[in-house]
């Protein structure tokens, strides 16, 4: 699978939807200028840290190529524990944050292009707070404070080793999605759920909601129970 390597970018979704390669590709950089999280909020991305983008081109509808975050995640948790050999202490947040020691260690942003309902550019970026992360007060109030990999475990860990864990683990979690659909990565990904069966809050927009956090259904909807019964909520902010 093609690679590339940047010493700096704007952002590497933007580098990836201008390229536009034809087969699949990692496309790496040390440094991004423009970085972006969930929502348009700026990802701040010092030197050290890893910055990747993924793209794909799986020529399917939208509400499938979403499912690729669930892999995706889990694919980061995997490499998370072949380059540390630690698997307590990680576990995935709603819908796609990886998280260590309860703080945020990386996120996940999906960017798609296509013609009409088909899908045929996928771009999967990721951030992983490897040797940094932002302070507590650059975050948003009650939102899951930022972590690193450094200050967490004392390990060390070079992009370029993180990249060559995290292909090869998502290329496992592409290969069961493409050949055994989502339930298999449904199972996966609730088996490290955060919070599973606590309390919660899932917020849009204005529009707060408690509610115990069940499971997610076949779409990765998020399953909450609340005081109004059983709702299946597709996009959120998930507050703890």
């Amino acid at each position: 699978m093609a690679r590339i390597l940047l010493d700096g970018v704007d952002s590497t979704n933007a580098y990836a939807t201008r390229l536009a390669p034809v087969g699949p590709t990692w496309i790496m950089a040390a440094e991004q200028t423009v970085g972006r999280g969930r929502r348009g909020r700026p990802w701040q991305s010092p030197r050290g840290n890893f910055y990747a983008t993924h793209v794909l081109h799986p020529a399917e509808t939208a509400d499938k190529v979403a499912l690729r975050s669930f892999g995706a995640a889990l694919a980061l948790r995997d490499a998370c524990v072949a380059v540390t050999g630690l698997e307590a202490g990680l576990s995935l947040k709603w819908p796609n944050d990886v998280l260590l020691n309860g703080g945020k260690l990386a996120g996940i942003l999906l960017e798609s292009s296509g013609n009409g309902p088909q899908i045929t550019q996928l771009c999967i970026g990721i951030g992983v707070n490897l040797i940094a992360a932002p302070p507590r007060e650059a975050v948003e109030e009650g939102a899951t404070p930022p972590v690193s990999l450094l200050a967490e475990t004392g390990m060390r860990v070079a992009p370029e080793r993180f990249l060559t864990a995290l292909a090869q683990a998502y290329a496992h979690w592409e290969a069961v999605f493409t050949s055994q659909g989502f339930a298999p990565l449904r199972s996966a990904w609730l088996s490290h759920a955060a919070r599973l069966g606590d309390t919660i809050t899932a917020r849009t927009g204005t529009t707060s909601e408690d509610g115990v956090f069940e499971s997610i259904d076949e779409t990765g909807a998020l399953i909450l129970k609340t005081a109004r019964g059983r709702r299946a909520i597709p996009a959120a902010e998930i507050f703890f």
